[in-house]
């Protein structure tokens, strides 16, 4: 999605905070380091172990950098991929405070490189993730430049966002119980772990069916309407990630009762269904498991 130019996106409760990354051992010019990089973005899980051949990766410890800056209008948020995870931000929490009752913001950490969290270390080979510990999601923008500049995949403004929707779906999950009430129950296609996923993949859905529709304190529109393109671009990324493609990728086989996020037709259908019907369509824990 494309912010509108004169939107007053400022005001995010968004921070930077991380070292950077070093990369050590041979090979060509680093190759299998960010082939390795982008499955564990994907997933985030830490597949370092794939790299082989005394290659390394090397974070730094994380400090606390202060505020994200220089994000104040749409304009800022369309040039500047830090400033529009924190105005996405900005949205996703006046989104959910008008679904739920007392709702509480999340916090956003930009990790550079890799910080700790009470989750354990965030940082490029982790990915995207949200921590209830400390109710705030991790993100490094380096995700997407991997996706596009490495790999020519398609990682668009509205790609990025339903990334971070995504992860807020997880903080509602958490706010409201869902995540104490359907604990981890192992892996597999049904199992609770993929339905959690997929049920923030279609909170994702439901929030860029309505986001048109949010305005700044001055009654401009935030973004303009999707456009096709750019909603073929979010089911791209939801394809992306689906556990099928991710194990075919990194091995060649596809082992479903070991996914814990859902294949890509899964994570494609929940959102699409959440942007189709809202939030009242999302309710994965209900469904048998040969419908999901």
């Amino acid at each position: 999605m494309t912010f509108n130019e004169n939107a007053n996106v400022g005001g995010s409760k968004a921070r930077r905070r991380g070292a950077g990354i070093a990369v050590a051992g041979g090979g060509v010019a680093g190759l299998g380091v960010v082939v390795v990089l982008l499955l564990n973005l994907l997933t985030g899980g830490d597949l370092s172990g794939l790299l082989g051949d005394g290659t390394q990766v090397q974070t730094g410890g994380g400090s606390d950098e202060g505020a994200v800056e220089g994000c104040r209008t749409g304009a800022d948020a369309n040039r500047d991929d830090t400033c529009r995870l924190a105005a996405t931000s900005t949205m996703l929490d006046e989104y959910w405070g008008t679904y739920i009752k007392g709702y509480q913001d999340a916090g956003l950490v930009i990790v550079d490189g890799s910080t700790p969290t009470p989750c354990g270390t965030a940082s490029n080979a982790t990915g995207p993730f949200y921590c209830p510990g400390d109710a705030t999601v991790y993100i490094d923008p380096a995700f997407f430049s991997v996706l596009h500049q490495q790999f020519g995949a398609t990682s668009g403004n509205l790609a990025q966002m339903y990334v971070l929707a995504h992860e807020y779906g997880h903080h509602v999950q958490d706010i409201t119980g869902i995540m104490q009430k359907y604990p981890n129950n192992g892996t597999g296609p049904a199992s609770n772990g993929v339905r959690t996923e997929l049920q923030a993949d279609c909170f994702a859905g439901a929030w860029v069916q309505d986001a048109a529709g949010q305005k700044d304190a001055a009654g401009v529109a935030y973004i303009k309407e999707p456009t096709q393109a750019q909603i073929d671009d979010a089911l791209n990324a939801a394809a992306s990630v689906g556990d099928d493609h991710i194990q075919k990728e990194a091995t060649g086989r596809v082992n479903p009762e070991s996914w814990t996020h859902g294949s890509s037709a899964q994570r494609v259908r929940w959102f699409t269904a959440g942007y189709r019907d809202g939030v009242n369509a999302c309710d994965t824990f209900s469904v048998a498991g040969g419908d999901l």
